[in-house]
């Protein structure tokens, strides 16, 4: 479903709104650190960037050509070791003009930080994150921070947790990080919405009843310009509803939904699903849905929560996926599920990371904060 922001007033309530909709439940994205320490290697961070700033933070950089790869020289070059070594992610006392290999890890080490691809080169992607002044990140780390205040950790059983602004699903047992997934998340439009509920049903080879607003936008308009547009993309009128006819997506390859949805029924219409354009999952940033959460591996997903049953092997998820019929199958137990949005982190590999605010909510809760 999406939450449409269409005011300053609007934009603080929402803030207020998000923040008291955040229950309690266990989410470090990466490995660790636990929940227990976010918050305090957060503070740290905070206070490092603090000190940079009273010292006159870090200057501009500006790409004079497209890229800079190992091996060249330029005054770039330079500068760009001078501003690592301004923020501490440049250890070297080298201030060359030279792209020297010590250079290039702690590039790599930058993209990784900021999600980017570990190439190792200067880029305008990367020189854009650089650019972000000192007393903006701090504001940044500053509203994470209020944000992981406000959850409680909890070790015991299973969780699913989609961090928005990471494009990623994290799957937790008993405290423990058990794997991760790419997934896509809601358009700024259509944004996916911060909540926590829990999962008690997988749906293999679903139907995709297709919300009204959908239907007047975008398949109304697409079946007067063919009138055949239905049957030719497996959907099917089932009947009417305010004046609109009521559409579903018979299962197949072509559903929108894909072969197999996640159900964890709440007042948002947000659900997991398998998708058939698969090409989405590489792109670096991932916000194209109408609100709901797509899964690149979602026969993993499946596999995993049906793994204490021993009648659900891989061969017949697979096949419960290709069936063209539906099935429903409902879990032994409820899993827990939280859809959040942290924008900065500390990994389990102690690195603090960054990620772009898709949704622009770093800036309406640093207003509300104030």
């Amino acid at each position: 479903m999406a939450t449409v922001i269409r005011s300053r007033k609007t934009l603080l309530l929402f803030a207020v709104i998000l923040i008291l909709q955040v229950k309690a439940f266990a989410f470090y994205p990466g490995e660790k650190p636990p929940y227990n320490q976010q918050a305090e290697v957060l503070q740290e961070h905070i206070s490092r960037l603090a000190e940079i700033q009273k010292n006159g933070g870090w200057q501009k950089l500006v790409l004079t050509k497209k890229q800079y790869v190992q091996g060249e020289t330029a005054p770039l070059i330079k500068q760009v070791k001078q501003r690592l070594q301004a923020s501490g992610d440049y250890d070297a006392a080298d201030t060359s003009q030279v792209f020297t290999p010590a250079l290039n890890e702690a590039i790599k080490k930058l993209q990784y930080q900021f999600g980017f691809k570990e190439n190792g080169v200067i880029d305008a992607l990367l020189i854009t994150a650089l650019n972000v002044p000192v007393h903006t990140r701090i504001q940044q780390l500053q509203v994470n921070l209020d944000r992981v205040q406000m959850l409680a950790f909890a070790d015991t059983g299973k969780r699913l947790v989609v961090n928005i602004p990471e494009y990623k699903l994290h799957v937790y047992e008993n405290g423990n990080h058990v794997f991760d997934m790419a997934v896509v998340v809601g358009s700024e439009k259509n944004q996916t919405a911060v909540f926590d509920d829990e999962m008690t049903h997988i749906v293999f080879s679903p139907y995709w009843n297709v919300p009204q607003s959908i239907v007047e936008n975008e398949l109304l308009p697409a079946m007067r310009r063919n009138s055949r547009y239905l049957a030719a993309n497996g959907y099917e009128q089932v009947g009417t509803e305010n004046g609109l006819p009521k559409i579903r997506q018979k299962p197949g390859r072509k559903n929108s939904l894909g072969q197999v949805k996640f159900l964890f029924p709440n007042d948002h219409d947000i659900y997991f699903h398998d998708s058939p354009a698969k090409t989405l999952y590489s792109h670096r940033t991932r916000a194209y849905s109408h609100g709901c959460v797509r899964l690149a591996e979602p026969a993993k997903l499946a596999a995993y929560l049906l793994k204490d049953d021993p009648k659900w092997t891989a061969g017949k998820i697979e096949a419960a996926m290709n069936a063209g019929k539906e099935e429903w199958v409902k879990l032994s137990m409820a899993v827990p599920v939280s859809i959040i949005y942290l924008t900065a982190w500390v990994d389990g590999e102690g690195v603090l990371n960054f990620r772009d605010d898709v949704y622009g909510l770093d800036n309406t809760s640093a207003v509300a904060m104030k």
